[in-house]
């Protein structure tokens, strides 16, 4: 390797949004996008973790067929390297299985890297199917040293990034399946940024982007230098090519000033990876080619990226998972259901989108007048099906049987079930997927209806607190006219279920109860605790019961974008007999 001159490369971050299982559909992409990269002029482009079969693949993995299959579809990824290096991830198959990343180089396959670190935690369940990695190549491109990781493994300080770095790469490359959570960009930024320092290395650090199921994943691919300065940034939640000129020669001079590196190399049997050197290139590729400048994007921040999260993951969710190209909703007049089908057409446009009027005898003149002026903001097509025939006819069959027992709960939620029942017949009968219109903390306290408001196939805002829907509005409102009216905004919400009913005869108001479930249901905070943040006993007392009584709801929810850090059903798993109460 030399040192005494400049030795600089071009590498160019492939932040795709690939999909689960569709390894013709993923490959096709990866291959268009190394001739992207190669007509950038790069040196080497990266792809994001199991690129190929898609990520998370879960219970697939078990299925000898598909593991074969993935290989073939990697061979043609290794095909495509011709004068470029591509890294790029895989499931690999020698013995067991690993989750990993192949280094190719002129149509060869250089080396495999095998993910060390396999994330058991919230939504990861990488031990139920991976074998831990051993190995620890570093591949030499051109006189430039290459560490290659797997996403997890640079959360780790000192392991197989560090390890790396002391044995000489000057370039560390981590490719992920890292998915969103608010604030979770800013917490790896910062990570990244440490290990960059740490290692006296360039990191980069490349992301998917899209959803799957429950999961969204917002790109956000990073360059860091070595002093932990970002060089690179790429968009959130969109597909692009990050491409970044680094100066590789200079890592070398700044390593003669810290000798960490070296105490960490002599010390690295600790960590019980084999170290290993792969030549993959002796001479660097000569090739003319302009300066640049490297991406820097903005990145989305605070209800803008949580707005977008939701767009991506509704869209995506339609896109790839089902057959629907159209949605149905119902819209109440409410906030819920305003933002919905905001959501909804902002992902899937207007033509796509339809909405429900169905007033029952308790449905204010003001909530139809609200449901069809943002119906026509939105310029989405509605259907008005009034329930109130169909309530008449379900209390007669009903009659004899409920004689003598007075009016309450069930004659409440029959209308959200009627409801719920005409959304999934016009879902039946012109295929349009139903999107649920409830939120996180009626999802929490279950205040909400089986068979009724619950009913979808996608549940938008299933991880969205009350209090953040109003947010989220206000900020729809700011970037495309006040398309939701606003006296959604200010009117209190209410089911419509009884005369003058609000959520507030069943529920702490919305600003005192999402603390308390962010406390509960996220943090794990006990009655002491929360009440020692300065929350009343009895209400918290009168939460948490809402909670636990309430598991066996959510278990029959459907899915809905993943925001929060802890949402319900990847994340939170509580059983539903569970007898444990917290003591107050």
């Amino acid at each position: 390797m030399e040192t005494h001159r400049p030795r600089s490369l071009r590498v160019a971050l492939a932040q795709i949004n690939s999909t689960v299982g569709d390894l013709e559909g993923n490959t096709a992409q990866i291959l268009d996008w190394i001739d992207r990269a190669r007509g950038e002029g790069a040196d080497l482009v990266a792809f994001p973790e199991l690129a190929i079969p898609g990520y998370p693949p879960e219970d697939l993995l078990l299925k000898p067929s598909f593991i074969r299959d993935n290989l073939r579809y990697r061979d043609r990824v290794v095909a495509a390297s011709q004068g470029i290096a591509v890294i790029a991830g895989f499931v690999d198959l020698e013995g067991d299985i690993f989750n990993a990343a192949a280094f190719a180089y002129g149509g060869e396959l250089k080396g495999v890297y095998h993910k060390v670190y396999l994330p058991n935690y919230g939504v990861f369940d990488e031990d139920r199917y991976f074998q831990r990695g051993r190995r620890c190549p570093i591949f030499e491109l051109g006189g430039i040293r290459i560490g290659v990781t797997v996403c997890e493994d640079a959360w780790y300080p000192s392991g197989p990034i560090s390890v790396q770095a002391a044995h000489g790469a000057e370039l560390l490359v981590n490719i992920n399946g890292s998915p969103y959570h608010a604030g979770k960009r800013e917490f790896r930024q910062t990570m990244i940024a440490t290990r960059a320092m740490d290692s006296r290395a360039f990191v980069a650090w490349v992301n998917l982007v899209g959803g799957q199921d429950e999961l969204v994943f917002d790109g956000n691919s990073m360059v860091f230098g070595p002093e932990g300065e970002l060089l690179a940034q790429g968009a959130s939640f969109k597909e692009e090519l990050v491409v970044v000129d680094l100066d590789v020669g200079s890592v070398f001079g700044q390593r003669l000033h810290d000798t960490r590196l070296r105490k960490e190399a002599q010390e690295d049997q600790q960590h019980g990876l084999e170290v290993s050197q792969v030549m993959v290139s002796e001479a660097p590729q000569e090739r003319p080619r302009r300066p640049r400048h490297s991406s820097l994007a903005t990145p989305l921040e605070g209800p803008a990226e949580v707005y977008e999260a939701l767009k991506v993951g509704t869209a995506d969710y339609v896109r790839k998972a089902t057959r629907f190209e159209k949605v149905v909703l119902g819209l109440s007049g409410g906030i819920d259901s305003s933002l919905t089908a905001a959501v909804a057409v902002d992902a899937l446009g207007a033509q796509n989108v339809i909405g429900a009027l169905m007033p029952s005898r308790f449905t204010s003149r003001e909530s139809m007048e609200d449901a069809a002026l943002l119906a026509e903001n939105l310029d989405i097509r509605t259907l008005e099906i009034p329930i109130e025939p169909t309530r008449e006819a379900l209390a007669g069959s009903l009659a004899e049987t409920f004689r003598g027992t007075p009016e309450g709960l069930a004659e409440e939620n029959q209308q959200a079930r009627i409801r719920g029942l005409i959304l999934m017949s016009l879902s039946n009968k012109f295929d349009w997927l139903l999107v649920s219109t409830g939120n996180k903390s009626e999802l929490a306290t279950g205040y909400c209806t089986l068979y009724g408001d619950m009913a979808g196939g996608f549940a938008v805002l299933k991880d969205i607190p009350k209090t953040l829907v109003y947010e989220l509005c206000r900020y729809r409102n700011s970037i495309d006219g006040a398309a939701i009216p606003d006296r959604v905004l200010k009117k209190p919400p209410s089911a419509e279920l009884r005369p003058n009913q609000t959520d507030q005869d069943s529920l702490p108001p919305y600003e005192e109860l999402d603390p308390i479930l962010q406390g509960y249901v996220e943090d794990d905070r006990s009655v002491e605790e929360l009440v020692a943040a300065g929350h009343d006993p009895a209400t918290v007392r009168r939460v948490i019961a809402l909670v636990d009584n309430s598991e066996y709801k959510r278990r029959q929810a459907p899915p809905g974008v993943k925001i929060t850090p802890r949402a319900f059903g990847r994340d939170r798993r509580m059983p539903i007999t569970n007898r444990y109460r917290p003591q107050s």
